[in-house]
């Protein structure tokens, strides 16, 4: 373990940008343990993120989020967050008190193709909604899915 280095390493960065690829990588090379708060989030919870956004709103996802961040006190750690821990003032203060922040800095549109190929991968069905209205697009939806058209 190299002692030059920081306590604690935080990840931070836009969704796909690979913050728990690398921090597992940097973790492994550091000799340090990999935290990802996404999965801490998900044990408190004890669901999946997206089921407790549905079932409880995004502000109570955001606040258990907090709260999970605000607890840390990793020693030698490489900690991934997520995507939306900067909408948290407490939050980003407790994770530059307890560790160095990189922020992962994708250029946009690698972001966009590292997440639309997510997506595509797992889409049974893709609408392009680009010059759309939000009618239209239910309509397409609607279409394609229950084999009416309007």
């Amino acid at each position: 373990m190299r002692s030059d280095c920081p306590v604690n390493i935080v990840l931070i960065g836009m969704p796909g940008a690979g913050k728990s690829s690398i921090g597992v990588l940097l973790a492994k090379r550091l000799g340090y343990d990999f935290i990802d708060t996404d999965l801490l989030i998900q044990v408190e919870a004890h669901c999946r993120l997206q089921q407790i956004i549905v079932h409880h709103g995004l502000e109570a996802f955001k606040d258990l989020e907090e709260r999970v961040i605000c607890k840390l006190a990793p020693q030698r750690a490489v900690i991934a967050t997520g995507g939306s821990v900067v909408y948290s003032a407490a939050a980003m203060t407790r994770l530059q008190q307890i560790g160095r922040l990189v922020f992962l800095d994708l250029p946009l549109p690698m972001l966009q193709q590292r997440i639309r190929t997510m997506y595509r991968h797992f889409a049974e069905l893709t609408i392009p909604c680009g010059e759309l209205a939000p009618e239209e697009i239910a309509a397409a939806i609607e279409g394609a899915l229950c084999g009416t058209t309007n």
